[in-house]
């Protein structure tokens, strides 16, 4: 159970809300029947010593709820006080991920990162709203505004969800702590603009690695995330950490040094994220697996990465000197921890 009252949820955020997040997307057993505890717990644990203050639990990976606090239950137990935990609310209807929700809160989740189900089409502000408000009143979580194209709302308005949207949530939604700011994303006129209305207000973060580094100089963002960061070992960590303490010009240093991995990430997910408006998870999979994460199976419908797209990815990582694992992709699938 979260150590805040609902009362209090912004407050605690603007305290406690620091530091980088990463994502854990679940293992599974050979099988795929159910959860692979090993995978889970060395994956937790490499996030932690890796120097992350928070991940996501990922749940766009057909997971059920009642297997979601299950994960919850076993990340909790495996980093204790040192990681704070995302609840990701991607599941299918407002009511499963009502659901998903209070499980969660039981199991030991921190906090919310709030996603819209694929089915869900709004056609005005107040439907974007309606399902927001809902959510926020179920839950005692603290809860993370996710404002990224992914969702189609540009129908409604073309930022997205607009500023006047996300006051109104502010001022109705006492737990609304935070907005992950992508509106209009690749572009940073969206990050910028809630920056400046209403980081005085909730946490506003900046999840893309390749813009918080550069726009610390100008910025005093207190936390980056959730985002797929962990694949470059602790190289987001140790950047962020020393853009924050003013130390810029080693910052850019380290940000230039990663240029190549950065690089590959784009080649290999360009091919599906344009088009599709999909992520990828197999992608995301794999890159954790390069970095010593567990890897394994995924249930589907997952998508399929192609022979090609993992030598783009491993090369990155070889190019830009950081860790990366010398197992051949064929011993990705079997995972660290086989059950």
């Amino acid at each position: 159970m979260a150590d805040y009252k609902r009362e209090d949820a912004r407050a605690w955020a603007k305290e406690h809300l620091k530091g980088c997040s990463s994502v854990t997307i679940p293992s599974y057993s050979q099988d795929l029947s159910r959860l692979n505890e090993k995978g889970i717990r060395h994956d937790i644990q490499k996030v932690i010593d890796l120097g992350y203050t928070y991940t996501l639990l990922c749940t766009e990976v057909a997971i059920t709820p009642e297997e979601n606090a299950q994960f919850t239950a076993w990340a909790k137990d495996q980093a204790g006080d040192k990681l704070g935990l995302f609840f990701h609310a991607g599941f299918g209807t407002l009511e499963e991920n009502i659901r998903a929700v209070k499980l969660a809160e039981k199991a030991g989740a921190d906090i919310v990162l709030l996603s819209y189900p694929s089915n869900f089409w709004p056609t005005s502000e107040q439907d974007i709203y309606d399902y927001t408000k809902a959510f926020c009143d179920a839950t005692d979580l603290g809860v993370m505004l996710f404002a990224i194209p992914l969702w189609g709302f540009e129908r409604v308005h073309p930022q997205g969800m607009s500023p006047e949207l996300i006051q109104r949530l502010i001022d109705d939604c006492p737990n609304v702590v935070s907005l992950k700011a992508e509106q209009g994303f690749p572009h940073i006129a969206g990050l910028i603009d809630s920056y400046e209305r209403f980081n005085d207000q909730i946490v506003v973060t900046c999840p893309i690695e390749s813009d918080v580094i550069p726009l610390l100089r100008y910025t005093d963002m207190q936390f980056s995330g959730t985002s797929y960061t962990q694949w470059m070992g602790d190289h987001f960590v140790k950047t962020f950490n020393l853009a924050k303490e003013g130390n810029f010009d080693e910052a850019m240093k380290l940000y230039w040094q990663a240029q190549p991995a950065r690089g590959a990430v784009g080649v290999a997910t360009g091919a599906y994220m344009p088009g599709s408006n999909y992520i990828n998870r197999a992608h995301w999979k794999y890159m954790d697996w390069l970095a010593g994460f567990n890897g394994g199976p995924l249930r589907a419908p997952i998508a399929r990465i192609p022979d090609r797209q993992m030598k783009v990815l491993r090369q990155g990582l070889v190019a830009s000197g950081l860790p990366c694992t010398n197992d051949p992709d064929s011993e990705f699938l079997k995972g660290r921890f086989p059950e």
